[in-house]
């Protein structure tokens, strides 16, 4: 049996995902972040660009290497790399040990389908986000969204928002690759469901699709509430 939290709402992170996405907002949503049938002068949400700016951070000629357009693309996401940081990756020993880690984690898998040695504890993307955070003016937040690009179907985007939205399990990856898997699949076809009622293209993946929805639901009460971390 589900518990409910003092909101009303299902305790457990698939439960709760769900919950967003059977609303008819989730679609609408969609559709105001990436700028779709918006009225003459409104304008997408510059995150909308993330996963799409020069072709996506995995395209197969740039997928094991963090580049520059890569480093501006989490800015779309509101957060930056320090210069000393971004220069490291681009063109010194973190990047070069990066670019091994990266070749080590699959980038045509989503999560869904991917095994727990993809994201448990000392896997490859395990020690890629922890050697990201390790850098001077990288936190846990950045670090992920650096992955995420690198990953758009297999890695989340994870941020202050979406973690007092949805609480704050143990291993996050792998609790939402149980939610993801659970009952036949049924959270990730609803993801893709959704996807698609929001008219957006296969680019957009089912882990973007899911941040976002929670993102844009959570946001206003986030900063208006001022929650605090849990």
């Amino acid at each position: 049996m589900t518990t409910t939290n003092e909101a009303g709402l299902p305790r457990s992170l698939g439960a709760r995902l769900r919950a967003v996405l059977a609303d008819a907002q989730a679609s609408k949503d969609l559709r105001r972040y990436y700028g779709i049938g918006l009225a003459p002068g409104a304008a997408a949400f510059t995150g909308s660009r993330f996963e799409h700016l020069a072709g996506g951070g995995d395209l197969p000629e740039t997928a094991d290497v963090m580049t520059a357009a890569d480093l501006i693309a989490v800015q779309t996401l509101s957060v930056t790399v320090p210069a000393d940081a971004a220069l490291n990756l681009l063109e010194g020993s973190t990047g070069r040990e990066l670019s091994a880690l990266l070749r080590a984690i699959p980038a045509d898998v989503d999560m869904a389908e991917c095994g727990t040695a993809d994201l448990e504890t000392d896997s490859s993307a395990d020690r890629a986000w922890r050697l990201l955070h390790a850098q001077p003016g990288i936190g846990w937040v950045t670090a992920g969204k650096l992955l995420a690009r690198k990953r758009p179907r297999l890695l989340p985007v994870y941020d202050r928002v979406v973690r007092c939205a949805v609480g704050r399990p143990d291993a996050y990856w792998l609790t939402l690759r149980a939610a993801l898997r659970a009952d036949g699949g049924l959270l990730q076809s609803e993801l893709l469901t959704v996807r698609e009622a929001a008219g957006l293209p296969r680019s957009v993946s089912a882990l973007r699709v899911c941040d976002v929805v929670v993102w844009m639901r959570h946001r206003n009460d986030h900063r208006n509430r001022g929650c605090l971390p849990r």
